[in-house]
């Protein structure tokens, strides 16, 4: 994974019938990569793990560039993401995996450092005392401080700035019922950590509200996205809600399924989930800079207002299935978010894996509501399409989202000897906007 080189030319600083089972979280097997990407997983969960200004995103690459890196640093079979690190090649790749995931996340998240300190004690407990294991430490330590530095002037802390609206037709203001002010409206001026730029494969502007492009697709939402909707399915209705969490959080869960399921090594996992978690990141920054450069309105203002299009009819009324997001439609978070981890993790293993999905409003009951899977791209794809579903965004949402997922995807896996070098997206098609490493500069 060649993501040195990248690093230094940054910036400074089938879908199958819907199941009710009981799902049991199976072992990580002593993977201790994919235990502390299980660890900040749940942390996440928690709705006050983090300042609302920063996007956990963030910190799933932070610590996985330093696991990544920790872990190269003793295999040297990869360029390292960070700074020069040196260990002995019989060095601890667990405990140096364990300690750089445990450091990148007690300063990432002090309130946490009890429960954080006793996985760190399980983990060394598990590894023969001696020299090996003191130098994986060592090196592990290193490589979270050196990521933690790297990382510490990237505009990630910097004041949102506030959003106003100008009020004209097609530009975004805050949706009913709690009208939340815009959030992340400084992310897309973080430095990504692969990209060049957040605006590197912005996507081009949305048609015109004049348009029967537009027309067609705010009658659409308008249609099989009202609260009452008609025309929606039962199972497109119980879709629109499983997907009503953040789409990011979906995707770790199905990387560590599938790592598992086959069975990959500390080696192959942090490889794996450095690559994912950094593209996921830079995705994130680069769908906020598209959505505060276009400012798009959503759908329940677009039909609300129904302004400057006859073919739109405005209905005051109308309410989505599913709250709407706090931030501009174009383009859509879900498909950017999934089609990335899709093409990434297709990229590693291939489209056809196995995994189950479980519905974040029922994830804490007896009888959770959970769905299986067998194809990266279709569960990408219904991502997507959920957000139609439950009212919040458009198929032009839909498909600019996911030609920059694609894109940016892509990009990250140019950067890699793990996988093709140049990929198809996951539905075999070559998205938009995309190039290769050696065409973009």
């Amino acid at each position: 994974m060649t993501l040195g080189a990248q690093h230094a030319a940054a910036p400074a600083a089938h879908a199958t019938p819907l199941t009710t089972a009981n799902v049991v979280a199976r072992p990580a097997r002593g993977n201790v990569v994919i235990e502390w990407n299980r660890a900040l997983l749940d942390i996440v969960r928690n709705p006050h793990a983090e300042p609302s200004t920063v996007h956990p995103t963030r910190n799933f690459a932070i610590m996985s560039a330093a696991v990544y890196d920790a872990v190269n640093a003793i295999s040297r079979a990869h360029p390292l993401y960070g700074p020069s690190l040196t260990a002995p090649r019989d060095a601890s790749r667990p405990a140096a995996a364990a300690a750089a995931a445990h450091d990148t996340l007690t300063a990432l998240y002090p309130a946490h450092k009890t429960s954080l300190d006793r996985q760190l004690s399980t983990d060394l407990a598990g590894i023969p005392d001696g020299r090996a294991k003191q130098e994986g430490i060592k090196v592990g330590a290193q490589a979270a401080r050196a990521i933690i530095a790297l990382r510490a002037h990237d505009g990630a802390d910097a004041t949102p700035p506030p959003y106003a609206t100008t009020g004209k037709p097609g530009d975004y203001r805050s949706t009913p019922p709690a009208f939340k002010a815009p959030e992340f409206t400084h992310w897309g001026k973080v430095t990504p950590f692969l990209l060049r730029t957040g605006h590197q494969f912005r996507p081009t502007a949305p048609p015109t509200l004049t348009s029967r492009a537009y027309a067609a697709a705010i009658n659409e939402v308008k249609t099989i996205g009202a609260a009452r909707s008609t025309t929606r399915t039962a199972e497109q209705t119980t879709l629109a809600k499983l997907w009503g969490g953040p789409a990011q959080n979906y995707w770790y869960d199905v990387a560590q399924q599938v790592a598992l399921a086959r069975h990959s090594d500390i080696d192959q996992s942090a490889d794996m989930f450095a690559l994912l978690n950094l593209t996921l990141a830079d995705a994130t920054i680069g769908i906020y800079d598209a959505k505060y450069t276009y400012r798009f309105w959503r759908p329940i203002t677009a039909i609300r207002l129904a302004a400057d299009n006859p073919q739109v009819k405005r209905d005051p009324a109308w309410t989505p299935l599913v709250t709407t997001p706090p931030d501009p439609s174009y383009p859509g978070m879900h498909s950017d978010i999934s089609t990335a981890a899709a093409t990434v993790l297709a990229g590693f293993y291939g489209d056809r894996n196995t995994f189950t999905l479980t519905s974040p409003a029922t994830a804490s009951s007896p009888r959770p509501y959970t769905k299986p899977y067998t194809s990266l791209s279709a569960t990408a794809t219904e991502a997507g399409l959920s957000r139609i579903w439950g009212g919040v965004h458009t198929r032009l949402d839909h498909k600019s989202g996911n030609e920059l997922g694609a894109a940016i995807a892509r990009y990250a896996l140019g950067q890699s000897k793990l996988a093709p070098a140049v990929p198809s997206s996951p539905t075999g098609k070559t998205p938009a906007g995309s190039a290769s490493p050696a065409s973009t500069g």
